[in-house]
């Protein structure tokens, strides 16, 4: 989408090669409509009636990027909408070991591409060390008419009936202040999640947004909208925002953050 991707592509890939993340979940994951489609690798994992990849797609282009320096992972991407007129837009899931089952998840009222009020969750589960976790990598809406609290109830219906543990990862456009619905809302959910911020051992950084930015046109402040929440069973070591000009330079509008839990 932006005229530096392939350079963000390198500075991902080269922190991704470094730090050997286990698990990595990507929102606002773009390809354009027009291009062409590809025959995906044999890590990459489909969800039903899954949405063709094509050449452009941006996790398709930073896997090709870390198999030439032969890193792989397991991979997973689900189409939410089309964005500006001329992408599909999607949201992603990278993991080290495969996933037991992938699914695109519907939470939004509105189920028509063309509408950018159309929002999936992509899921993840994987047993890890014995024990079975639901990842979810998600692009969620603002609180503005409610869309915000219809996406997370349905979200929240749907992993209420599983006996799993949680890992939610994602760009939620609800800031942490103490006002904020969206947020209280995560808080107080029977699912019981922990933000990983807040119950981290040890913290480096905090906003994820530092300025105005699509979505947020008139914000004069600094948020903190983008989150990973985690059950309770996790033990949450350190907590880090990359990507800030501190840690690794800017390659979005959001930062990144960076969990290491047990």
């Amino acid at each position: 989408m932006e005229n530096k991707d392939t350079e963000q592509i390198e500075v991902l890939a080269n922190k991704i090669m470094k730090e050997e993340y286990e698990l990595i979940g990507l929102q606002e994951v773009n390809q354009r409509i027009n291009s062409s489609p590809i025959v995906a690798d044999q890590y990459f994992q489909a969800t039903y009636n899954q949405q063709a990849i094509h050449e452009d797609n941006f996790l398709y282009r930073l896997i090709q990027r870390l198999n030439k320096s032969g890193c792989y992972y397991y991979w997973s991407w689900s189409f939410n909408h089309i964005g500006y007129g001329k992408f599909q837009e999607g949201v992603g899931l990278l993991a080290k070991i495969p996933f037991d089952k992938v699914e695109g998840l519907l939470i939004s009222k509105a189920s028509d591409p063309a509408d950018y009020h159309t929002r999936k969750v992509l899921l993840g589960e994987l047993t890890i060390e014995g024990h079975n976790v639901i990842v979810v990598s998600g692009h969620f809406s603002w609180w503005e008419d409610q869309a915000f609290h219809f996406e997370w109830k349905r979200l929240e219906q749907h992993l209420m009936g599983e006996a799993k543990d949680f890992i939610l990862l994602g760009d939620f456009n609800n800031d942490a202040s103490m006002n904020e619905e969206g947020y209280e809302l995560i808080q107080n959910s029977p699912l019981q999640l922990q933000d990983s911020f807040k119950c981290a051992e040890e913290v480096s950084g905090e906003y994820t947004v530092e300025k105005a930015i699509d979505g947020w046109a008139d914000n004069l402040s600094k948020l903190r909208i983008d989150y990973i929440f985690v059950s309770k069973s996790f033990l949450v070591k350190n907590y880090k925002s990359v990507f800030d000009d501190d840690n690794g330079v800017k390659i979005s509008d959001h930062y990144g953050i960076e969990v290491e839990m047990d």
